[in-house]
């Protein structure tokens, strides 16, 4: 089983208890949020499409880590002029574990 979850404006493919890193979400440290904005679940021979999300589809989630990713060099240079620039950025991410995917009509689904 696995789903396309979008945060942040980016889509991530996400299975049961996997981890991956999303730009910066609001959460502490072992804290379970609910996502819904769920593109598309496939579960085995079932694949449901969102239009443009699933409804009733809830991807729960644990915080594990709140921190910043490596830097990254940001260079400017122009030609003939003598103009050189130098910057570094490191951008806040959140990693997560992922608890659980539900959608209506699961099976097991009480």
């Amino acid at each position: 089983m696995y789903a396309v979850v979008q945060i942040g404006g980016k889509q991530h493919k996400v299975q049961p208890d996997a981890t991956f890193r999303v730009d910066c979400l609001t959460g502490e440290v072992g804290q379970t949020l609910e996502l819904n904005k769920i593109a598309m679940i496939v579960d085995r021979d079932k694949v449901l499409v969102g239009k443009p999300f699933v409804e009733g589809a809830i991807l729960r989630v644990t915080v594990l880590e709140q921190g910043r990713d490596r830097k990254i060099q940001v260079y400017t240079y122009k030609a003939k002029t003598n103009f050189h620039r130098m910057a570094g950025h490191r951008q806040d991410v959140t990693t997560l574990l992922v608890e659980g995917i539900t959608y209506p009509g699961q099976e097991g689904e009480s």
